[in-house]
């Protein structure tokens, strides 16, 4: 009797149990399907997209994290994205933002990367000109050139631009990671209107040289043209011959007879006499 009701309490146990741990799985759901998602939509890169590249769907991913922790001015839809311009290069992982992309209908590639009012000018370069390759996108040089000025003999090199910022180096808008030397027979060059003449003018006078800068170098220097004299110490410039002319002194006193008379008077008597 007392085996038979130990078997029965133990059942009843069992499933007074079963039943709690439905009830309670069954809430869990409940809640789980009626609770918002946590945090909310932000659009950040699925790809790295390289500076000047147009923005496709495929580079983009939309996440969801605490609303707390997100930058400002975020993007929470993929379309408002695609089809612009990135002109800052954007790693994998990060936010896409408004400063990361050309300005609206600025399309895309170099044309989206040259703010308004200035001009990108392209240069003809070699191995030297180029300073070995190192003048990459995002790097600043001055620029020089060498010729015959007007009226000159001789050919002398004066600094045209001064600080100017390269936008590009060949068709490659960004500099490669490892920060090697990129080859290229054009370099183009962002700079004002005026600018522009000028580099345009140079490249047709004489010898367009390259001068790579510390970027954190931005002072402008008056630097005076040089010529192949200034090179040699001890060499002067000759001075140009002038021819002195000779005066003859002016003489203001009257000139010397060449006879002269003597008159000897004696009374009523005037004798002359000449020597």
């Amino acid at each position: 009797m007392n085996r038979n009701r130990l078997v029965m309490i133990g059942l009843v146990a069992l499933i007074l149990g079963a039943f709690v741990s439905f009830y309670v799985y069954k809430n869990l759901l409940a809640r789980a399907a009626s609770s918002p998602p946590p945090g909310v939509s932000v659009v950040m890169a699925a790809n790295d997209i390289q500076v000047g590249a147009k923005i496709g769907g495929s580079d983009l991913k939309v996440v969801q994290l605490p609303s707390g922790d997100l930058p400002p001015h975020y993007f929470s839809e993929e379309v408002k994205v695609i089809g612009q311009g990135a002109i800052l290069p954007i790693a994998r992982g990060e936010f896409i933002l408004p400063y990361k992309l050309a300005g609206e209908h600025a399309g895309f590639g170099l044309p989206a990367l040259i703010p308004p009012g200035m001009r990108a000018v392209s240069v003809r370069v070699n191995d030297v000109v180029a300073v070995a390759g190192f003048v990459l996108p995002g790097t600043r040089v001055d620029v020089l050139l060498t010729g015959n000025a007007t009226g000159a003999s001789e050919q002398q090199t004066t600094t045209v631009l001064e600080n100017v910022a390269v936008i590009a180096n060949g068709q490659k808008l960004d500099r490669n990671s490892g920060g090697e030397p990129q080859n290229a027979a054009v370099i183009t060059l962002l700079v004002s209107p005026d600018d522009a003449q000028r580099l345009t003018l140079a490249s047709t006078q004489g010898h367009i040289q390259l001068a790579l800068r510390n970027p954190l170098d931005t002072k402008q220097e008056n630097v005076l043209a040089v010529n192949s004299n200034s090179l040699y110490k001890g060499i002067l410039t000759p001075a140009p011959k002038v021819q002195a002319r000779v005066r003859r002194p002016v003489s203001s006193a009257p000139a010397a007879p060449s006879v002269y008379s003597v008159e000897v008077i004696r009374g009523e008597k005037k004798d002359v006499t000449n020597f």
